[in-house]
């Protein structure tokens, strides 16, 4: 039977709760147990799909299609492997569950209550993954902070499963923040002291505390913790802030948390975690021979969170290339014919992300034709892709009134349009493709020297497509379609011949690149800003100059 460790947090929210369960499974994976972890969140809300991504960052898609939290981002990242709809549950999903089995008839008439019906649909998603031999370990984050209403109804099932399931079988950890006062120079407990009372009030105590800090925790003060909070020394886990999320797991191998964990399970303990290629990316990523500067244009620049999957797969990418990769944020309402070379001309690369809606949509097309004239890198990702066609269509095809109906619903040249049988959807996401889907590369494409065979399966996001009434003209005038989805005919991949490098893609290949796996399209979308650069450094430096003649 698979065994279970649950993730709580205390004092504040975002400590890292997502980031400690990924480098814990990381650590048991690497000692050879098979493990997934899986995020429980208390907002009401179905899914993040409709979730602005200032209220919550990105929505991170799986494989399956579901529109899930960020947090399986970095589950799959740091393990390597894929997570589903399974793996993410939100108070929203357990009542709708509970709600239509009350109108089917299946409580037979019972009151249904938080405990025990709304508890044990929790318990019930809580074992799901366990129960079907796959996994010899279950990690379980739960979002949100102790002493919040809402996660309330989650603590309990965690109460419940600690005394139904055999000894042994449960691990909690219980994730808080250690304050630095400056003015005092002294580290304060007291806020993890009240966490953790707040925490055994509802009758679930933690076996592990593991404390965020600026600073480090001396023997005294994790003598302190265990002394206050009724845990072992050896189970105070010291986690100070890091320069890279990628530095955690070793941290965490440091402070032992999976030996921890492992004895609290009663499980026997197998050979060393072997982290050799973790620590050479590592090792790339600390101490990179070159930099680039790459523009990331979007419309939500304000939350990094809302673009965390781009962002990952430039740390992927630049340590495969061995550069450091300097992302300038540029807001797309900010750009505009007069500016755009002034904000534009010192990049090495640019990637127009994806999004939805008009805002900021004429500063995302008039950034593109910059990079398409001035032979800048240029990467498109879904809407990115979308802009890029606009973009020819208008400059170089000459339709002036060329747009995409999400835009311009009028428009007279749907030179990106929805689908018949999508406009009769009327359900939020109906109308989205959304999950893996197949991709046809054409032979001899820079789309095939990329990837290297001439079929892949990427995920998608998005409602609108390429109107193939246009792909004639567009093709015959320099625009290929190197990708098409081999089912529906759909484009999927656009470039421009002639260009250095000039790709746009309807999917998101953000979202399944990982440490061990960078996604191709971004290593390579990297080399050739680290070949721009070379090249721009070459020209400026005359006896480069000289050399490469």
């Amino acid at each position: 039977m698979a065994k279970y460790i649950f993730v709580t947090g205390g004092v504040t929210s975002s400590l890292g709760k997502g980031i400690i369960a990924a480098s814990l499974a990381k650590l048991l994976q690497a000692r050879g147990f098979r493990v997934t972890i899986q995020k429980l969140d208390p907002y009401i809300n179905i899914d993040p799909g409709t979730l602005n991504p200032y209220e919550h960052g990105e929505c991170y898609v799986t494989e399956d299609g579901a529109e899930t939290d960020l947090d399986l981002g970095h589950y799959e990242r740091f393990l390597n492997i894929y997570t589903s709809q399974a793996n993410n549950v939100t108070t929203g999903k357990i009542y709708q569950t509970v709600i239509d089995r009350e109108r089917a008839g299946d409580f037979l008439g019972k009151t249904v209550q938080v405990v025990p019906h709304i508890t044990d649909e929790i318990k019930r998603r809580m074992v799901l993954l366990g129960n079907d031999g796959n996994y010899d370990i279950v990690i379980t984050e739960i979002g949100g902070t102790v002493g919040d209403i809402e996660s309330l109804p989650f603590i309990e099932a965690v109460r419940q499963l600690q005394w139904e399931l055999p000894e042994g079988d449960v691990c909690v950890i219980h994730l808080t923040l250690i304050p630095y006062l400056r003015a005092a120079k002294e580290l304060k407990t007291k806020p993890t002291q009240h966490s953790v009372k707040m925490l055994s009030e509802t009758g679930v105590h933690p076996d592990i505390i593991v404390c965020r800090t600026e600073e480090p925790l001396n023997n005294d003060l994790k003598r302190k913790i265990a002394l206050f909070c009724n845990v072992k020394v050896e189970a105070v886990i010291e986690a100070m802030d890091a320069s890279t999320i990628y530095e955690v797991p070793l941290a965490m191998l440091r402070e032992k948390l999976d030996i921890i964990c492992l004895r609290k399970l009663n499980t026997t303990l197998v050979p060393e975690a072997d982290l050799s290629k973790w620590k050479n990316f590592l090792e790339k990523l600390k101490y990179p021979k070159s930099k680039v500067s790459i523009g990331l244009i979007g419309k939500y620049m304000e939350l990094q969170d809302a673009y965390k999957s781009i962002l990952e797969s430039f740390i992927h990418a630049g340590a495969m290339n061995e550069v450091k990769v300097e992302v300038v944020n540029l807001h797309s309402e900010g750009i505009n014919a007069r500016h755009v070379k002034e904000k534009l001309e010192g990049l090495d690369g640019l990637l127009v992300a994806p999004g939805f809606g008009q805002r900021g949509i004429e500063g995302k097309i008039i950034a593109v034709q910059y990079a398409r004239e001035k032979g800048l890198p240029f990467f498109g990702i879904c809407l990115g892709m979308q802009m890029a066609a606009i973009e020819f269509a208008r400059n170089v095809l000459g339709i002036e009134k060329a747009h995409s109906t999400e835009m311009d619903a009028q428009t007279p040249d749907p030179v990106i349009d929805m689908m018949e049988e999508q406009k009769k959807i009327t359900l939020k996401g109906g109308t989205m493709r959304l999950g893996a889907y197949p991709c046809e590369i054409k032979p001899g494409t820079l789309a095939h020297h990329i990837y290297g065979k001439t079929l892949i399966s990427e995920r998608h996001r998005h409602r609108y497509e390429f109107n193939n009434n246009y792909l004639e003209q567009f093709e015959a005038n320099g625009m290929i379609a190197s990708g098409i989805n081999p089912e529906s005919g759909l484009v999927e991949i656009i470039e421009a011949k002639g260009h250095p490098f000039f790709i746009g893609v309807q999917y998101h290949p953000e979202l399944k690149s990982t440490v061990e796996k960078p996604a191709p399209l971004f290593v390579e979308f990297i080399a050739a800003a680290k070949n721009y650069n070379e090249m721009r450094s070459a020209y400026k430096n005359p006896l480069l100059q000289s050399e490469m003649i």
